[in-house]
């Protein structure tokens, strides 16, 4: 066997030319990368282990009968249009010298390196996913202790006094600062009570920073139609390390609608009042209603409700993890769509579980929805699933995003009878569950949701038999995209 030959049945063939001109080709340093397309054949030659780059053409015969076998193969659509170029026979061995290097220097460099990146990446990917899953197992730990990753640690609740003016218009002119009266090692955020908000015209300003150096630590920048009378948390993407140091947050408004910011019951010390740099009344020793909540230090808080993440501390697109509120899980409504009638309830919440069940039955699908539960900006979506009892059947389980408030037994209807959901809603597509191995079901989107949106849990069978099936899903979580915008203080 020839060196050449050796060399062709383990290299891919970077070039084509004509049989016609194979004789200029043999015996050169670029024989084992040329595939030759046969002439008199009648049909195109088939490109086996081939991707060629460039043509080679020696003689006016062998470039036309190089056009017309290309132009056939470039019908197939399997590679892109070839270029051809002509070789002066005089000037050969330099030619071709120099198509030599380029292919196994140039390109060969390059395809190696690509092969690089390409491994590289695919062990950085498998790091990731190992990182992600210690993160869930870290979470899990957490959960069954019952260590709760966010404590509320102080409380000023609100009071309302007869003689309150409201201080509406000194936000909007100025501001109101308020230390914190603990240590910034490990706060997760502030809680802020609001007795009354306006439709719109205007923003609240949050501003959260240290006493002792003047170095901020967060900035939200929250419009009114964004906000709910009551408490709402201003989340930090994570919990302040470091070393001990004094909290001061600023609150002030914009626009001309008055937002109310509610006080607490006046104290006695002075350090810990709410202060202006232009004197109020309602603020004589009267600190601001507020909740200071701590978690682990660089850790990242769990949801909360009215959770408001920081505008000030990402640029463009951020991203944000939020996870379902029992709250939520606990309004799941049954929409299942099968002919039968159990003697048993197929969907439930279990409360203590942070779970849902969805046990599926002989035919139809069985389902269950949880209205708005999904958020504007939702970009991924994932979950825990397992069969719950030792011998239960397995199942299949999936999950569907329709628009809020929509009938939700019609979209389980539409998928149960043509096999895939409506134009407006998203669909995970099945995953079969056993009892056997809880496997972890993650749904990305192809762009990020525009509106709030329904979530269904669907589940069928998989096999003739049902018996046990207990399909539970735990462990919701979502993550969504949001823009951030740049903010100057007054």
């Amino acid at each position: 066997m020839s060196s050449s030959i050796r060399q062709s049945s383990t290299k891919r063939r970077l070039i084509v030319a004509s049989d016609r001109d194979r004789a200029n080709v043999e015996g050169s340093g670029i024989e084992h990368l040329v595939h030759f397309l046969q002439a008199d054949t009648g049909s195109p030659s088939p490109l086996q282990n081939a991707f060629p780059l460039i043509a080679l053409a020696f003689s006016g015969e062998g470039e036309a009968h190089l056009r017309e076998g290309l132009a056939a193969v470039h019908a197939l659509g399997t590679v892109p249009e070839i270029p051809v170029q002509r070789i002066d026979a005089s000037n050969r061995a330099e030619s071709l010298t120099l198509v030599h290097a380029l292919m196994e220097g140039g390109i060969g460099r390059l395809a190696r390196f690509t092969s690089s990146i390409t491994s590289e990446l695919a062990i950085l990917r498998r790091e990731r996913e190992s990182l992600l899953e210690n993160y869930r197992a870290l979470e899990d730990a957490f959960q069954a202790r019952n260590w709760e990753p966010v404590t509320e640690v102080f409380a000023h609740d609100p009071y309302v006094d007869p003689k309150d003016e409201g201080i509406g218009q000194l936000l909007a002119t100025g501001y109101v600062e308020q230390l914190l009266p603990v240590s910034s090692h490990g706060v997760a955020g502030v809680a802020l009570h609001l007795h009354s908000v306006p439709r719109d015209g205007g923003e609240l300003v949050v501003v959260l920073g240290y006493v002792e150096n003047g170095e901020g630590v967060a900035e939200w920048v929250v419009p009114y139609t964004q906000l709910a009378a009551g408490w709402s948390f201003f989340a930090l993407p994570r919990a302040c390390g470091g070393g001990a140091r004094t909290l001061r947050l600023r609150v002030s408004t914009t626009g001309a609608e008055m937002v109310g910011l509610s006080l607490g019951y006046p104290i006695a010390s002075e350090r810990y009042t709410a202060q202006s740099e232009a004197p109020h009344p309602d603020l004589d020793l009267r600190p601001l209603a507020f909740r200071v909540f701590t978690g682990l230090p660089g850790v990242r808080p769990t949801r909360m409700p009215n959770m408001i993440a920081p505008t000030a501390l990402l640029d463009g697109h951020f991203i944000e993890d939020y996870r379902l509120a029992v709250d939520l899980l606990s309004q799941i409504v049954d929409v299942s769509v099968t002919p039968i009638v159990p003697e048993f309830q197929t969907v439930r919440f279990l409360e203590h579980e942070h779970a849902v069940v969805c046990h599926p039955l002989p035919s139809g699908i069985s389902a269950g929805t949880i209205g708005r539960a999904v958020e504007p900006g939702t970009i991924s979506f994932s979950a825990s699933a397992v069969i719950d009892h030792p011998q239960g059947a397995p199942a299949a389980v999936s999950f569907l995003l329709a628009p809020a408030n929509s009938n939700a037994r019609s979209e389980v209807a539409e998928l149960a009878r043509k096999g895939a959901a409506k134009p407006s809603a998203f669909f995970s597509g099945w995953r079969e569950v056993t009892a056997q191995k809880a496997i972890n079901i993650n749904f990305q989107l192809d762009e990020p949701v525009r509106a709030p949106m329904d979530l269904m849990i669907l589940s069928r069978a998989v096999s003739d038999s049902v018996d046990f099936s207990w399909l539970k899903v735990s462990g919701f979580r979502l993550v969504k995209q949001s823009a951030g915008a740049s903010h100057v203080n007054k």
